[in-house]
């Protein structure tokens, strides 16, 4: 018997609805995470006696154990089961919140942090894989990864007002204390929405020395990153770091070649424009998430914002972005991801260059405001169609996987373009500064240098984009929507 569109639609149904936002929740409080203590970063500093040096660390532990993990957390959740894997990850980065806001000293935060970041591992790519299989017919799937994409756009923005707004209020603790009472509230989601596992992997499945070498690969490359504009990328310490995540990675490859039980089956490499797709995501965000960390030195050190009316600049992007992502996903239905991802790659490179041209004495109306909202409109496309080419054609048996390439695409994006672009605008305002040049003037030639090289990254994505497969939501081959469990549970529900 044939179903309609409306019985076989998970969507369509009112738990359907409610686990698109229970799962779209749990992301944007993961991508939250990563940008909120960004304008809390100098009252941080004074609390807790911080020094300059490692005051990098707030942001740079999360980012570490976020990222090194990340492909550990999707693979586990499709051998040991999706919802017991999403339910660790929120429990431990609810307490590890509540550590770091509690925390009295700069090591007990920085601990909290790195614990905090390893949670949130586990929950992302879970997360997503839970949508991708949940979600499983061309317009369902095409309608909640543009969710998806949304919301990661809209935390990237939201994550600098709110820490703003939470640090110029009740305090910078608060950027961590919110976190807690969100998880309890995902908890009672989790449980109520997601069906649990009746069947685990056997022991035997889990390729440990696999997870070793990916996870060491992966938290030294981003480490190295994180690292690097620092320390200077020459340096025997910088090249031997990033030499060994090399050589991890690589001893990674070849173990997964020869194991019967890989964690991560190489194959899935094999699934048209999925490496390209990432690829683009990578660059993509290298160069977007760091407008956030120049505009927002530029804004408070150069032009005087305070915390609170730096986060409120962002606002307007934030509505640009929830905008691009809704258009974004009605164009794929209509012309594919191809053309949404590469159109919004230009876009948001014609976006950045103008921000490459702010000025000393800038003003908000005419020098800010109008590259934000093209950024903001380009964006969204980005972000809908890469995570839609690139969990095309996924069986549900990798979707864990899938989900942690493309997040682990966005993390190593975020820390490569960070370093690089650090290191372009630390050249240029150290050059300026020996010149005699006045410090805010060389302070904004560099912020100037480093969004026009981020304009240069987005250019880039757009050109691997156009390797992307041309995908339109159509349900892959592999798939069989009627053995995923989220379906199962509305099926007996109804």
């Amino acid at each position: 018997m044939t179903s309609t569109p409306a019985e076989s639609s998970f969507l369509a149904t009112r738990r359907g609805r409610l686990t698109l936002l229970l799962l779209a929740s749990i992301g944007f409080m993961d991508f939250v995470d990563a940008s909120i203590v960004n304008i809390a970063l100098p009252h941080i500093r004074d609390d807790l006696d911080f020094s300059v040096q490692n005051l990098q660390w707030v942001l740079s532990a999360y980012l570490l154990t976020y990222g090194g993990l990340m492909l550990l957390g999707g693979r586990a959740g499709d051998l040991i089961g999706r919802r017991r894997v999403l339910v660790t990850g929120t429990v431990i980065f609810g307490l590890a919140s509540l550590a770091g806001g509690l925390a009295g000293s700069a090591a007990v935060l920085v601990g909290a942090r790195l614990v905090q970041g390893a949670g949130a591992a586990l929950m992302m790519p879970t997360a997503l894989s839970l949508l991708t299989t949940s979600f499983s017919t061309g317009s369902d799937r095409t309608k909640a990864l543009g969710v998806w994409g949304g919301v990661g756009g809209l935390a990237s923005a939201a994550g600098v007002f709110l820490g703003g707004v939470l640090t110029q209020g009740p305090g910078w603790r608060w950027v961590l204390y919110v976190n807690p009472p969100i998880s309890a509230i995902l908890l009672v989601g989790i449980y109520a929405l997601i069906p649990g596992e009746t069947q685990r992997a056997p022991s035997r499945d889990l390729d440990l020395p696999g997870s070793v070498l990916v996870t060491g690969g992966m938290a030294l490359l981003v480490h190295g990153l994180i690292e690097a504009p620092g320390r200077g990328w020459g340096t025997s310490w910088t090249v031997a770091e990033l030499a060994g995540a090399a050589a991890l990675l690589s001893a990674f490859v070849l173990v997964e070649l020869r194991t019967d039980r890989p964690l991560i089956p190489l194959n899935v490499f094999r699934i048209r424009g999925l490496a390209a797709a990432n690829l683009a995501q990578l660059i993509g965000v290298g160069g977007f998430v760091t407008m956030f960390f120049f505009l927002t030195l530029y804004m408070q050190n150069v032009l005087g914002y305070s915390a609170i009316e730096t986060g409120a600049s962002y606002l307007p992007l934030t509505v640009g972005v929830g905008i691009s992502a809704g258009l974004g996903t009605a164009l794929i239905n209509r012309i594919g991801t191809r053309p949404v991802i590469t159109g919004g790659a230009l876009i948001t490179a014609t976006g950045l260059f103008l921000l490459s041209r702010i000025p000393v004495d800038g003003r908000y109306l005419t020098d800010l405001l109008p590259g934000l909202m093209v950024v903001s409109l380009g964006i969204g496309g980005v972000f809908v169609g890469a995570t839609t080419a690139a969990n095309a054609g996924v069986p549900p048996r990798l979707a864990g996987l899938a989900a942690a390439l493309v997040n682990s695409a966005q993390q190593v994006g975020g820390a490569l373009g960070l370093a690089v672009f650090s290191a372009v605008a630390t050249a240029r305002t150290n050059d300026l500064l020996a010149g005699h040049a006045p410090a805010s003037y060389a302070a904004t030639a560099g912020f100037q240098r480093a969004l026009a090289a981020a304009a240069v990254f987005l250019l880039a994505a757009a050109v691997v984009a156009v390797r992307t497969t041309n995908n339109r939501g159509e349900q892959g081959a592999a798939e069989t929507p009627e053995n995923h469990p989220a379906r199962r549970a509305v099926t007996s529900a109804h």
